[in-house]
This record gives C-alpha cells, structure tokens and sequence, in this order.
C-alpha cells in the first residue's frame, strides 16, 4: 500500500495497492469490502485461514477425534504390562520406553556422549536456530533453482553422511543408512523432474522444497530406529526377529 500523500496529483481519497512479499517492510494489509462483496470469499484452494474460528475448529475435532479413538482402543485391548517389577532381577534386555528407545538404538553405535548429548542437542538446537535463517522462504522445490549447483552439494551431503553411517559408528549402523538411501533416492528422483511432469506422484516430488526433505528424513530415521529398538532387539541387545521366541 502506498501513501497517497506522496504524490501531490494524487487524490487523497485514491488508494494505490501493490504486491510485496517483505512480510517486515510491508507489513499492513488492507482489504476492500465494496457494498455487494462478501466479506468473506470462498476458494477450494485454501493457501491461508484464519487461526479463529478455522484453525482453532479443526484442531478441536481432530482432538476430539483423536479421543474417540484413544478410548476404543483402550476399550478393545488390555495394555501389554509385565509382571511386578522385581530390583533383584534386571531384564534382558532393559529397554527405555518406546519414545526414547530411538536413543536407545543409537547408543548401540555411538558412545554415550555423542548418542545421548551432542545428538539430542543438536536437534534441539537446530529446531530453536532454524526458524531465525529467514522468514520469508518461498515453499519452492528444491532443485528447481540452480540446479547444478544444488545436485552437487546434494550429492557431497548424501555420499558424507553415508560414509559417516558407515566408518564413525563401532559397527556399521545399516539401520541408520537405509533410511538414509531412500530419502536421498526420492531426492534424486526429484531433481529429474519438474512442477510440469505427466505423473503426478513426480510433480509431487518436484515441488517439495529442502524444509520437506530434511523433515521427512529425520521422522523416517526416527521411526525406523523406534521400529528396530521394539521390535528386533533381545538379550544384551542382539538383534532377534519379532516373530521367534
């Protein structure tokens, strides 16, 4: 919005409107509500609602939803709990609760430092750090800009975490790197493609932007490592298939 005083010619009841995506520079917006327009415009595209009552109702219901469900299922299944808890017997092997078993799983590679410490600390400082780079990212694909240059430094981060995976840890840690492998494979098959792809699984990919992979590679690495820590560990931790006694 421009200041019709700046222009003598201008009339000060005209109002100039503009386009500027500089949330801090331009950071007042006004909108023209004519005598026969709605207030309110609906689009099946919805790129922006407002956090009350739209926001604010939906997560209501999907609380709600999420209620019901929770008590069928404490309805419908017993909880799996053991016996009385004996301090002259330890368990073979003690697992963590299954939210931390993750870091469980990590601690069979890594020394206690770096699994319990510098990683956790890491992803905690990263999430505090992050939103601070730059408000005003575009939700553009990745490889759509500066291409080469992106598929470089793709390939060095992909090949280097890899062969950090693989040599740094006491033991090969497989369970780390095949997550690793696929998300850098889905990456791959992005960068061949483009927003104007026949298939529409391949414009999907192509649209997402680096936000969308660095988060999907952590909650995949995550729940992968939960998986295995549950379900394909046993005593002193040796790795056992789920279905043998």
């Amino acid at each position: 919005m421009t200041d019709p005083t700046s222009n003598p010619t201008t009339d000060p009841k005209d109002f100039i409107a503009g386009m500027d995506s500089n949330a801090r520079k331009s950071p007042t917006r006004v909108v023209f509500v004519t005598r026969r327009t709605s207030a309110q415009v609906k689009v099946a595209d919805e790129d922006q609602v407002q956090t009350y009552p739209e926001v604010l109702f939906r997560a209501l219901v999907a609380i709600e939803v999420l209620t019901i469900a929770l008590v069928g299922v404490a309805l419908l299944f017993n909880a799996p709990l053991e016996g009385i808890a004996n301090p002259l017997v330890t368990p073979n092997p003690a697992k963590a609760p299954w939210y931390f078993l993750g870091l469980q799983e990590m601690l069979h590679y890594f020394p206690p430092v770096v699994a319990g410490v510098l990683a956790p600390g890491l992803v905690v400082m990263a999430l505090i750090v992050i939103p601070y780079f730059n408000i005003n990212i575009e939700a553009e694909g990745l490889f759509l800009k500066d291409r080469k240059r992106r598929l470089l430094i793709f390939y060095l981060v992909a090949a280097g975490l890899s062969l950090f995976l693989l040599v740094i840890p006491e033991q090969p840690m497989y369970v780390a790197l095949v997550p690793t492998l696929i998300v850098a494979g889905f990456m791959a098959l992005a960068a061949q493609n483009s927003p104007q792809s026949p298939s529409a699984f391949r414009r999907y990919l192509a649209a997402k932007p680096l936000s969308f992979w660095i988060m999907t590679w952590f909650l995949f690495e995550l729940t992968v490592l939960t998986a295995v820590g549950t379900f394909f560990r046993g005593p002193g931790w040796s790795w056992v298939l789920p279905w043998r006694s």
